[in-house]
């Protein structure tokens, strides 16, 4: 059993140095490519757990050299776009100026109904909204809207706003994210004397964000309603439940 242990330990660590260095991509925008190599490492991998007379370096090389393959294959695809292309294929329009391409449909032999869950998974519940919907090489779909159909932005209205960077976390269950309060330049002083404000301490925090502009959410670990507010002791806000 410590046998089994130690070589699934082993092979884990391998396969998640090995997906790791093939690049970060979700399971379903994997190139085919991609995909048939995630395939063959996860086999190869369950051999030597399976059957412990089977030598660890019989799974380690397959998987080590199917991986450098992958890396090698990689590298000429960017190098030469044609052989890229007979890889891993090429992006199909299936919806043009509103017109379903049905001959390009059964060529990638995609249903009307592959088609419209495309589209819903878009938020896009009426085809008469789509300009342009091109099936890419990893089998996702990419919609560009009418723009009739397109939701009005603030500068379609002509309503200025400020240009500011996503809150970043910086206490996670009463623990400080110091490169987060660095990004923010951010003193542990400043945090502390914010919560001592609202009658907190760091300990007490479940979640607290901040943004460039000083504006804080916290949420305890009581579960009490979560608070809104800024930096340089300014008047809370508590939000809406």
């Amino acid at each position: 059993m410590c046998v089994v242990l130690i070589r699934s330990v082993m092979l884990y660590l391998l396969v998640i140095f090995a997906v790791r260095l093939m690049g970060k991509r979700q399971l379903g925008e994997l190139q085919p490519s991609e995909l048939v190599i995630t395939i063959l490492v996860s086999n190869i991998a369950t051999l030597p757990i399976e059957d412990v007379n089977i030598p660890v370096i019989v799974g380690v090389t397959p998987i080590l050299s199917l991986v450098c393959f992958e890396v090698i294959t990689s590298w000429i695809n960017l190098r030469f776009p044609r052989l890229r292309k007979l890889i891993s294929g090429s992006p199909k329009i299936v919806i043009r100026n509103g017109r379903i391409e049905r001959d390009i449909l059964r060529e990638l032999r995609f249903s009307v109904d592959d088609l419209l869950m495309a589209l819903r998974s878009k938020d896009i519940f009426d085809p008469d909204e789509v300009q342009f919907a091109i099936v890419e090489t990893t089998g996702s779909v990419s919609v560009m809207k009418k723009q009739s159909a397109e939701t009005p932005t603030r500068r379609d209205m002509g309503i200025s706003a400020e240009e500011t960077d996503p809150p970043v976390l910086i206490i996670s269950d009463g623990i400080y994210v110091e490169k987060a309060m660095e990004s923010l330049k951010l003193s542990r002083s400043a945090v502390e004397k914010l919560l001592s404000a609202n009658n907190m301490r760091v300990n007490d925090v479940f979640i607290m964000t901040a943004d460039s502009s000083g504006s804080c959410f916290i949420a305890d670990k009581k579960g009490n309603t979560p608070r809104k507010v800024r930096l340089g002791g300014e008047k809370n806000d508590k939000s809406k439940a």
